[in-house]
């Protein structure tokens, strides 16, 4: 049966994986976000305790 034969397959399989790894990976490393998050409030709000009637 010639498809357990991992012979002429597997290094076309493996090496176009190798090739679609190296692009991909080059593409999302020189992609850049257009809008950088900045923060909208810095300072920090003071909390009031809670009210407990009961106790």
């Amino acid at each position: 049966m010639p498809q357990l034969n991992p012979g002429p397959w597997f290094t076309i399989f493996l090496m176009s994986w190798i090739i679609y790894l190296v692009i991909l990976t080059a593409k999302i490393s020189n992609f850049n976000f257009q809008n950088e998050p900045t923060p909208q409030n810095t300072k920090k709000e003071k909390t009031q305790p809670w009210n407990w009637p009961w106790t």
